[in-house]
């Protein structure tokens, strides 16, 4: 039986020799199985692969074509689901040991039987006065608190993004990212319609002066932009950085929507949103902070837009529940949340430590206290060998390209590495196996 990574390095090759060109449609996944002698299952991992490595996109409807095909970018597949790999360093979900006991002594309060059935009624975008306190509380850094009134709940942080971007956007809008950016936004974007337009960094992070020059180009709607602890380079901009952009974004008229999704590890700085408050809506999320499987967004939205927001939420499906906005209440005031947030951030310097040992002779960019490394892949390793070579090991990593937007979606010879998800010991071996690949050839690798 052909193992799905063997045929996908077939395909991939073949783009590569420009047998498959770009812009062409692949055939349908039952005629493709057909081709090569595999069970239709199968042909829908190989083109899942595919699309992980940045050779391929699908299109609802249309079918999936190669990319890095000039003209509008195509988006890279959204890391949605849990990999297959024994290891995944892809998925980036911090988990310290006191997290369940923490979280189960708040959670108990609740199912007592005179808490238990208010939670349980439904409760809209807006939420609870109580609910929007202790959020507010939750949001706070660098002396910065948001007013209450403008904290809008929603059932992810996904989804507080994907309303955001409904918001301040239509079909055919030109919607500002960063180059390298969250994947996921990268799908938003392909199922709302919006153009996204990629705009250069340097090592303070997004260039406030590309944003200018891209808006002459042509009105951009919205910008997106994560200004602390930036995925998948870790970068955080300065103060400085950030006044210019809240001025660009006041001169220019342009809105922002500032993720704040990793901003916890760094709780001593102000977000952008202290400095232009009416241009920019933040989003964060609790499932970083306290724990994988509490789905709970947030979105901070200026007086002016909350109501269209909201109507985001309603619209798409994606108010919450009470109960999460109840739990986290919970935790915010027994100090869980707190707790949490202190032993994240100091786990995430010792997983950068522990990549420091193995990957400290590579080129490699990140932050002390971020959960991510960027990895610029030694010659003659290119993305995509890398990703097939490591899953062969049972290890799943991200390429760039499921970052890079514009022209060249396929992105550098990089891949990203999530060190939260494994235990300390595993994350060990598992750098360990990678950084051995990488000093091996590919070719050696092929004859195994």
């Amino acid at each position: 039986m052909k193992d799905y990574r063997s045929v996908a390095d077939a395909v991939a090759e073949e783009i590569r020799a420009g047998r498959l060109k770009a812009g062409e449609r692949l055939p349908a996944q039952r005629e493709f199985a057909r081709k090569y002698g595999i069970a239709n299952s199968t042909a829908t991992r190989v083109y899942q692969e595919l699309a992980r490595r940045g050779f391929t996109v699908g299109h609802v409807g249309r079918g999936t074509f190669v990319c890095d095909a000039p003209g509008p970018a195509a988006a890279a597949p959204a890391l949605s689901e849990p990999a297959d790999s024994r290891i995944d360093l892809e998925l980036n979900y911090p988990v310290v040991p006191e997290q369940a006991g923490l979280l189960a002594a708040g959670l108990g309060r609740l199912l007592l039987p005179d808490r238990l059935e208010p939670v349980l009624r439904p409760v809209g975008a807006a939420g609870t006065p109580a609910a929007r306190d202790a959020a507010a509380d939750l949001l706070a850094r660098g002396g910065w608190r948001p007013d209450p009134a403008r904290i809008l709940f929603a059932g992810s942080g996904r989804q507080a993004i994907s309303a955001v971007v409904a918001a301040l956007t239509r079909p055919g809008a030109r919607l500002g990212v960063e180059e390298l950016t969250y994947p996921v936004l990268k799908a938003i974007a392909t199922r709302l319609g919006v153009t996204l337009v990629p705009l250069a960094m340097d090592a303070d992070g997004l260039i406030p002066e590309a944003v200018e020059e891209a808006h002459r180009a042509g009105p951009l709607h919205a910008v997106y932009v994560q200004p602390v602890l930036h995925n998948p380079l870790s970068l955080t901009m300065s103060a400085g950085r950030l006044d210019r952009l809240a001025d660009v974004l006041l001169t220019c008229g342009i809105h922002a929507i500032e993720d704040a999704v990793w901003a916890f590890l760094r709780d001593d700085l102000p977000p952008l949103a202290s400095r232009a408050p009416e241009r920019t809506v933040l989003v964060d999320s609790l499932s970083k902070r306290l724990s994988p499987g509490l789905s709970l967004g947030f979105a901070v939205a200026p007086a002016a837009m909350s109501a269209g927001v909201a109507a985001a939420l309603r619209s798409g499906g994606w108010t919450p529940m009470r109960f999460p906005l109840e739990a986290m209440a919970q935790w915010q005031a027994d100090g869980a949340v707190e707790t949490l947030v202190r032993a994240k951030q100091r786990q995430a310097v010792e997983r950068q430590e522990i990549a420091e040992r193995h990957l400290g002779d590579f080129v490699t960019r990140s932050a002390p206290g971020s959960y991510y490394r960027w990895w610029e892949l030694p010659r003659p390793w290119r993305a995509d060998t890398f990703v097939a070579a490591a899953a062969r090991h049972g290890i799943a990593v991200t390429p760039a390209a499921a970052f890079s937007v514009g022209r060249s979606h396929r992105g550098p010879h990089a891949i990203r590495l999530g060190l939260a998800s494994p235990g300390a010991e595993t994350l060990s071996r598992a750098l360990a196996t990678l950084g051995d690949l990488a000093r091996s050839a590919p070719d050696d690798l092929a004859q195994d």
